[in-house]
């Protein structure tokens, strides 16, 4: 588990965000050393990260290993979340999924 940077000027906590916008598409990505990736336009990549969160508006083609993930999108590939799986009444996962401990909320969809 990748734990925050502090930055050297100011000694205070740094998160290595990544924030793909609405409208905006990413493809053909290796995401590393992301802290935490916000999805609320479409990402086609692989990441070994913390953590994902994938807005009703997102969605993530691809393969993940993460620590939390929490979709209240899209997610179809393979997806690992080491700790913990959050599945939104919105959120629809597909493909091959391990997980430590699974949350989903009445409405979401996993099929795997």
């Amino acid at each position: 588990m990748t734990l925050p940077r502090e930055s050297p000027a100011n000694d205070k906590l740094i998160e290595a965000r990544l924030l793909v916008g609405p409208d905006v598409k990413l493809k053909g990505a290796e995401i590393q050393d992301c802290d935490t990736l916000v999805v609320e336009g479409r990402v086609e990549a692989t990441m070994d990260s913390r953590v994902i969160r994938i807005a009703e508006s997102g969605a993530f083609v691809g393969k993940v290993s993460i620590d939390i993930a929490e979709i209240h999108g899209t997610f179809e590939g393979e997806l690992t979340a080491r700790c913990q799986l959050i599945i939104h009444s919105t959120g629809r996962v597909r493909g091959k999924v391990r997980y430590g401990k699974l949350v989903v909320d009445e409405g979401g969809e996993l099929c795997g």
